[in-house]
C-alpha cells in the first residue's frame, strides 16, 4: 500500500472507530467518571460552545465566560465516549463566527457548526461558512439577545438555498406566538434546550403542544440539553425536565437530537455531564432509540 493510501486508511479507521469513554476530571464540569452509558460509534453531541479570548467579544455581550478550549472540550469527548460535535456559535461573540470556524478546522472533519448571522449577510459570508462547516444559524432570543424575532423568516429564505436549518433558543411564550412563522420556515426548525418547556407546567404548557406539532409535521427537531435550565424541582437529576424530554423521544425519536451544553455558559455550579449523558438511558431505553438520537438524526441533520 502506497504511503499516501496508507494514512487515508488510517485516518478513515479513527474517525469511525467508538472512543472508549475514560474517567477523568474535565475543564467546566463536574465529577471524574466515564458514564454508565456507552454511546454507539460516531455518537454526536450536538450542541457545545468554544470561548477563546483570541476572539474579542461584542460590545453588548452579557456573558462573558472564560476560555474553554478545543483541548478542554477533547477531554470531555474522551471521558463520554463521543466522536462528533457541533459547535455553536455563543452569544458573547455576536454575529462574529470565528471562534466557531477555529473550532471546526481544529477539530477536523467530525465537527459542524451553527453560527449566528444579521440580516445584511450576503450568500458570499453565508458560503463561507459554509466551506468552513456551518450548517445552520441561531436565533438566541433568550439570553443577550441581539437579533429579533421578525429576523427569522428573511434569513430562513436566505439559508434555505444552502440547506441549512434555522435554530431557535426562546422564552416558551415567545415560541407559541411564533408558533404560525416557524411552522411555515423553507428550513428545518431546531428548538434547543428541550423548547425551555418551563416546570411544573410540563407537558400541560402550550409551548410543548407548539413543538409536538412541528415533530409531528417532519419540520422540528428538539435537543435534549440544557435540562437545568427548565428544571424546577430541584433534583439532581431534573426529573421534571426529564418527563419533558422522555416525552419528546417517545413522540419522534427521529427528530431527537443531544447536547451537552458544556461549558454550560449559563450555569455557574457546572453539572457532571457522564451523569447527564446517562440520563439518556432512561429516556431512550432502547438501543435502536439511542442509535438515532446520537448518530443518525445528527448526520441526517448536519451532514456528516
Amino acid at each position: 500500500m502506497k504511503r499516501r493510501d496508507f494514512l487515508a486508511a488510517g485516518a478513515a479507521v479513527l474517525l469511525t472507530s467508538p472512543m472508549r469513554a475514560q474517567a477523568q476530571q474535565v475543564p467546566f464540569s463536574a465529577g471524574t467518571q466515564a458514564p454508565r452509558l456507552k454511546v454507539p460509534p460516531l455518537a454526536c453531541d450536538c450542541h457545545m460552545h468554544i470561548y477563546d479570548s483570541r476572539f474579542p467579544a461584542a460590545a453588548n455581550a452579557t456573558i462573558k465566560p472564560p476560555d474553554a478550549t478545543v483541548a478542554d472540550y477533547r477531554k470531555l469527548q474522551a471521558r463520554l465516549g463521543t466522536t462528533r460535535n457541533v459547535v455553536v456559535t455563543p452569544s458573547t461573540y455576536g454575529t462574529d463566527n470565528r471562534v466557531t470556524l477555529a473550532a471546526i478546522e481544529q477539530l477536523g472533519p467530525t465537527a459542524r457548526g451553527v453560527g449566528v448571522v444579521g440580516p445584511d449577510v450576503t450568500m458570499a459570508e453565508l458560503k463561507k461558512l459554509h466551506d468552513g462547516g456551518v450548517r445552520g444559524i441561531r436565533f438566541n432570543l433568550a439570553v443577550g439577545a441581539f437579533l429579533k424575532p421578525e429576523m427569522i423568516a428573511p434569513l430562513s429564505r436566505k439559508v434555505a438555498e444552502l440547506n441549512w436549518h434555522v435554530q431557535v433558543n426562546m422564552a416558551p411564550d415567545l415560541l407559541v406566538s411564533l408558533s404560525d412563522t416557524l411552522a411555515d420556515l423553507p428550513t428545518p426548525i431546531v428548538l434547543d434546550h428541550l423548547a425551555r418547556i418551563p416546570q411544573p407546567a410540563g407537558v400541560a404548557h402550550p409551548a410543548f403542544a407548539v413543538v409536538r406539532r412541528l415533530l409531528d409535521k417532519g419540520h422540528g427537531w428538539i435537543k435534549l440539553s440544557g435540562l437545568y435550565i427548565s428544571s424546577a424541582d430541584g433534583s439532581p437529576d431534573f426529573a421534571d425536565a426529564g418527563t419533558v424530554a422522555a416525552a419528546f423521544v417517545q413522540a419522534a425519536p427521529e427528530r431527537v437530537l443531544w447536547g451537552s451544553d458544556w461549558p454550560h455558559p449559563t450555569k455557574a455550579e457546572k453539572p457532571d455531564d457522564a451523569a447527564l449523558l446517562d440520563l439518556v438511558g432512561r429516556w431512550a431505553p432502547q438501543e435502536p432509540m439511542r442509535q438515532r438520537i446520537f448518530v443518525d438524526n445528527p448526520a441526517k441533520l448536519f451532514g456528516f
